[in-house]
């Protein structure tokens, strides 16, 4: 008999870049994890102004239409030059097809004169019970734009044109093992992976 405090655990997203970003890091600590795009689950419009309502929007929306357990998270990059644009449109900033690479370019052409670069990747994890339950877990790295053409083909989204705090390669030039133990989602993971171990004991 399995031990799992969640048995079945469903990540509420669409976007197939996440799920091994996130199972990676939980797959020991729940039982079976789903995807809620595989399951056809809807897939809610995100009205809340914050990273952390949109996380919570989402994963409330996919339990309660599962039953289950579910994991969301709503993530993005801002840019303190363009008063934290994209922040939560991050995703819409690459139109209806959410391509990135015009997005990123986007970014860049509205940097063009201004000294300031720095920029930070924030993420908000939710989990939530069908019951109306949630807890929230946050994680964010600093960094910049870079200044020129994208680099790597490594990651998905910004991560071509953003370098963290300390270091001289994009996101996109980093190896999957070592993203998932620096990055932004890997820091607000930790909160989730800690309370996971706390309730399976």
């Amino acid at each position: 008999m399995s031990s799992f405090f969640i048995e079945k655990l469903i990540l509420a997203t669409h976007n197939a870049g996440k799920v091994p970003e996130i199972a990676y890091y939980i797959k020991a600590l729940v039982g079976e994890i789903q995807c809620a795009g595989d399951l056809g689950l809807p897939e809610p419009e995100e009205t809340e102004n914050t990273f952390a309502g949109n996380a919570i929007l989402k994963a409330q929306t996919a339990a309660n239409a599962s039953g289950e357990i579910c994991l969301a998270d709503d993530s993005g990059i801002c840019v303190n030059a363009l008063n934290g644009k994209p922040g939560i449109l991050s995703s819409r900033w690459g139109g209806p097809s959410k391509d990135f690479k015009m997005a990123g370019q986007r970014i860049q052409e509205e940097l063009v004169g201004k000294e300031d670069r720095s920029a930070y990747f924030m993420c908000t994890l939710a989990l939530a019970w069908p019951d109306g339950k949630f807890k929230t877990f946050e994680g964010r790295v600093n960094g910049c734009i870079i200044d020129g053409d994208p680099r790597g083909d490594k990651g998905f989204g910004y991560d071509p044109i953003f370098i963290m705090d300390d270091d001289t390669r994009t996101f996109g030039e980093i190896g999957f093992d070592e993203k998932q133990e620096i990055s932004h989602r890997a820091r607000a993971m930790d909160g989730l992976v800690a309370y996971l171990k706390l309730q399976n004991g």
